[in-house]
């Protein structure tokens, strides 16, 4: 569980808490992840489950499929479950208080160091309604689609669809002077062309930053991306 910004800043020496989204690129089939809890927990509760190891049967499992985008906020208990491929996007921060880590050791026999008491003083006990995959409509213009996967105030994801292979006009692409961006290609391949005419290619699990005010580029390819925007 991740602690939000204000107890941070009192608890973290100036910190910031954390807030992140998933976005599942592949899933085995079955496969499930932790979001919240079941049912209320007082903190003693909370602290007792852990301690006699019956945490799990207080958490809410949610299944989990290709192209799922889970907005995980400061606060909510969550894992990972196996089988399950995800690329996050988050707020600027390392901070994580760990809760419960399955009783698994390392090849010393050793448990990894737990956070219990920050943990519980920042974890969201109440039942946590099961999330829901957000509304996408998809927006075209030459060359590319894109569609809204998640805005707060710490970042904004799109899901860019690039295919201009039958297109004689590449898609432009830019970033303006609110904000950097972010692409990730989850998917494809292609390149990226500035107006001289000099450029690179991108492949699948590719990363290309464009800073704030950038050069107008021109993209060419058939590929999917994160656009990921401070």
């Amino acid at each position: 569980v991740h602690p939000d910004d204000e107890y941070a800043s009192l608890h973290e020496n100036g910190q910031l808490g954390k807030s992140e989204m998933w976005y599942v690129l592949d899933a085995a089939k079955g496969t499930e992840l932790v979001y919240g809890l079941n049912k209320e927990l007082m903190a003693d509760e909370l602290e007792t489950s852990l301690a006699n190891g019956t945490i799990e049967h207080n958490l809410q499992y949610v299944p989990v499929n290709r192209g799922n985008v889970f907005f995980i906020e400061a606060g909510t208990i969550h894992a990972i479950g196996a089988g399950a491929l995800i690329a996050e996007i988050q707020e600027n921060s390392n901070l994580t208080y760990r809760l419960y880590d399955y009783d698994r050791v390392d090849k010393n026999g050793n448990k990894r160091e737990l956070h219990i008491k920050k943990a519980v003083a920042v974890a969201d006990r109440q039942k946590s309604d099961t999330p829901r995959q957000p509304m996408r409509v998809l927006r075209y213009r030459p060359g590319c689609a894109t569609e809204l996967l998640c805005r707060c105030e710490y970042f904004e994801v799109h899901r860019l669809l690039l295919n201009t292979e039958r297109w004689r006009t590449m898609a432009d692409y830019q970033a303006d002077s609110s904000s950097f961006r972010v692409l990730l290609c989850v998917d494809g391949c292609g390149s990226v062309f500035y107006d001289n005419g000099e450029g690179f290619s991108f492949f699948k699990g590719d990363c290309i930053f464009f800073p704030a005010n950038s050069v107008q580029t021109k993209l060419h390819g058939r590929a999917e991306f994160l656009d990921v925007r401070g």
